[in-house]
């Protein structure tokens, strides 16, 4: 191997290491906000929302989360998980509401509150989920501000940005999901229905350890790569050097 093929190989892996690095920093650093992910998002539909809930406290721990429920929604059905409580909120209606079945209601469910069994520690996340019908009314960017209280401090995930305002310059925004058109006749979402469906911030997808993981074997790999590459330089070094000393 020539040592002009050895440089590109070297530079080849050292490239790729580089890369990877970068992408696994923006995975892990994805998870700065409380986010929500969606199953679907078309309407008139029943959805499962994930909630991440990375450090919001600086150091703290996170010891409750209470997720408020916009006003298109009536109920949420929360899912059990081993480390939280869980209680549902609920509110008095100014005036009665009538659903598209022809029922009324007087009171709807406005909050889930999760609260930890032990503080969820600063360098560790969670999720939780939310199950719930979607409005019909596709369009419609569904907000949930969420409020994470901490063993020192609370966070307030609720802004909102406003019209001309860059949503990713804000600090603390409220994880969102828009409502897509509802599925066709044959029972299938359009296009614009994915269960990948993300917020208005790439930070609102949960990033899970099993992602992390992959990521780090991905750098890893590539690492092994870059001192593979190392390695046989220094062979094809040695035998240069070998075949240039005479024999005695």
């Amino acid at each position: 191997m020539t040592s002009s093929t050895l440089r590109r190989s070297l530079t080849t892996a050292a490239a790729a290491a580089g890369t990877a690095a970068i992408l696994l920093t923006a995975a892990t650093g994805a998870s700065a906000h409380v986010g929500v992910t969606p199953d679907k998002t078309s309407a008139n539909s029943y959805a499962l929302l994930t909630f991440g809930i990375p450090h919001g406290c600086e150091e703290s721990g996170t010891t409750k989360v209470t997720i408020t429920l916009p006003a298109e929604l009536n109920d949420a059905q929360p899912t059990v998980n081993p480390n939280w409580t869980v209680e549902k909120v609920t509110e008095q209606l100014a005036a009665p509401k009538k659903l598209a079945d022809g029922t009324s209601i007087t009171k709807r469910t406005s909050q889930i509150v999760y609260t930890a069994k032990a503080p969820l520690a600063h360098d560790l996340r969670d999720a939780v989920v939310l199950s719930m019908k979607l409005p019909d009314a596709a369009g419609t960017t569904l907000y949930f501000p969420t409020l994470q209280t901490c063993e020192e401090g609370q966070t307030d995930w609720s802004e909102i940005a406003k019209d001309g305002q860059d949503p990713h310059a804000l600090k603390a925004p409220a994880p969102s999901i828009t409502v897509t058109e509802p599925a066709g006749a044959d029972g299938h979402a359009h296009a614009s229905d994915t269960a990948g469906h993300t917020t208005e911030h790439a930070s609102a997808l949960p990033f899970s350890g099993a992602e992390a993981r992959s990521w780090s074997a991905l750098a890893a790999g590539v690492g092994g790569l870059a001192l593979g590459g190392v390695a046989l330089a220094r062979s094809g070094a040695t035998r240069k050097q070998e075949a240039a000393t005479p024999n005695r």
